[in-house]
């Protein structure tokens, strides 16, 4: 079985979670096998390891598991992207829309400066909400965003486009599922 198709069938599909009509895609059956959650990650970055990437940012929270995983394989910084009150030191704060209300993620000031080159990762892009939000936080610090690195992609939800069209970031995807 060739390796990508392997992956996607890892992926366990949960219908009508979290309400009815989503199809929602399972990454944690991903990460729970010896074989796929290591594939995954070289995947991940491997288009990166020549990219001179000094630090990765991963949102939460499943993108904190691929991110740290990546950076490991990248031989480089992480940086979490975290909910509002769960970082001690001076953060920067970015809001952002949800389907039914609004989040916010932050960063530290002080954990990527402007000679950093960043690669986001996450563990899976929709409507690519958060990862504006992120982009917005690692913008404030004049670092280079190299690039955006996701497990699996929902094209039909636009996400990557909306990244790659209005901020120039290219967005790679091992996995795209078709659906919401």
């Amino acid at each position: 079985m060739e390796p990508i198709e392997y992956l996607r069938t890892q992926i366990k599909s949960i219908n009508d979670y979290p309400k009815k009509g989503i199809i929602f895609r399972d990454i944690t059956s991903l990460c729970e096998d010896p074989k796929a959650f290591p594939l995954m990650i070289e995947l991940m970055a491997s288009e990166f390891i020549d990219a001179g990437i000094t630090k990765v940012v991963g949102t939460e929270a499943r993108g904190f598991v691929f991110g740290a995983a990546v950076a490991t394989k990248l031989n480089c910084g992480f940086v979490l992207a975290r909910k509002p009150g769960k970082l001690p030191r001076e953060t920067y704060q970015e809001k952002y829309d949800l389907e039914y209300g609004s989040a916010q993620l932050e960063i530290h000031k002080d954990a990527i400066n402007d000679n950093d080159k960043v690669l986001i990762v996450d563990d899976l892009i929709a409507t690519g909400g958060t990862i504006e939000a992120t982009i917005k936080l690692i913008r404030r610090t004049k670092a280079q965003i190299i690039g955006a690195s996701f497990a699996i992609s929902l094209p039909d939800l636009n996400g990557e486009k909306l990244i790659e069209e209005k901020y120039q970031i290219k967005c790679t995807s091992i996995l795209s599922f078709n659906g919401l």
